[in-house]
């Protein structure tokens, strides 16, 4: 693994930490967003060791891990969509106001254990021996 990608993997993973500390005292917005940033991570890691290049926009990143991993039979299509499914949540944390905005605490544990996974597979794939 490259040293960018080893640096992605290991912001993907303090973030996967920050959102379980956030689930563990009710922050579940902040869980979600922590989720999505997880992921948005790994998938940069990913996308750099297998395009040599980093993703400046989340929209990039989406799309791009997307294109890649439509053919690998080693993901499911339910993680390949987690992650534009995830952005939903750091969207719902940053910008929505009001009674129907909080991101309930269901939906934010699926989502942690959702972006562990995520995770998870690509450093399996980036680094067989992990």
């Amino acid at each position: 693994m490259t040293p960018e990608s080893s640096r992605f993997i290991h912001k993907a993973r303090t973030h996967l930490k920050r959102a379980d500390t956030m689930l563990g005292v009710g922050l579940y917005e902040d869980a979600g967003r922590a989720a999505y940033l997880a992921s948005f991570h790994a998938a940069q890691a990913f996308l750099f060791e297998n395009l040599g290049k980093i993703f400046k926009t989340h929209h990039g990143v989406q799309s791009e891990f997307f294109r890649l991993t439509k053919e690998d039979p080693r993901i499911d299509l339910n993680l390949r969509v987690f992650l534009s499914q995830a952005y939903t949540l750091k969207a719902i944390a940053d910008y929505e106001e009001g009674e129907d905005s909080p991101l309930f605490r269901d939906r934010a544990v699926e989502a942690v254990a959702m972006a562990a996974r995520f995770v998870n597979v690509i450093v399996g794939w980036l680094d067989p021996s992990k």
